[in-house]
């Protein structure tokens, strides 16, 4: 079973790689090549840093979107999406003005208002509470980094940190993260695991 994890310049590469073979993952492409993403059973897109920017470097590569719908979107294989890699399935980010997401998953990602007693970034602990049945999201606690948070359809479960915000969102083969799972110990290489298992 091959893994494509996505390099396009925004992601905790190497922690995520990690994860995946600690799971099991025994072929993993670390790829910014839209050829790799076409022939792989599963397919990882990992974010760290601002929405635009990262939108905007996953686009600079040459047909890697195309890829990403032709095989994530429309193909059905199993597609995680992690913190700015879940938040880029939106339509929108309002990051430093407003820019266009995958589209995949109808929403908006928004700053996190700040609030008495709540800090932000959203960051550390917390917990991950299911909203709707799936079978790799699971209740328990997770690591978290954040000051842009998901408003919109297919939320799976959410979290609080001055308010519910939203920590997976995700349907058919298609799922996103908040949280980061490599960073999560126990529960984070369990959903990996669950991942790896999949079969939407």
């Amino acid at each position: 079973m091959s893994i494509a994890l996505i390099d396009y310049g925004a992601g905790n590469l190497q922690s995520v790689h990690n994860a995946l073979k600690a799971a099991g993952a025994s072929d993993v492409a670390v790829t910014a090549d839209a050829d790799v993403v076409r022939r792989a059973d599963r397919i990882v897109l990992p974010g760290v840093g601002a929405f635009g920017a990262c939108a905007a470097g996953l686009r600079a590569i040459p047909g890697m979107v195309e890829a990403l719908e032709e095989r994530g979107l429309r193909g059905g294989v199993p597609f995680l999406g992690v913190c700015v890699g879940m938040q880029l399935m939106a339509t929108t980010g309002h990051e430093m003005g407003s820019h266009g997401g995958l589209g995949w998953i109808a929403g908006e990602v928004a700053a996190i208002a700040p609030a008495p007693g709540i800090r932000v970034p959203h960051m550390g602990w917390n917990d991950v509470r299911p909203i709707k049945p799936h079978p790799l999201i699971a209740a328990g606690e997770a690591y978290f980094l954040h000051s842009y948070a998901f408003t919109g359809a297919d939320v799976l479960a959410t979290t609080d940190h001055g308010g519910s915000i939203t920590a997976a969102i995700g349907r058919d083969n298609l799922l996103g993260v908040q949280f980061h799972p490599e960073k999560s110990q126990a529960y984070g290489l369990a959903l990996i695991e669950r991942f790896l298992e999949w079969r939407p």
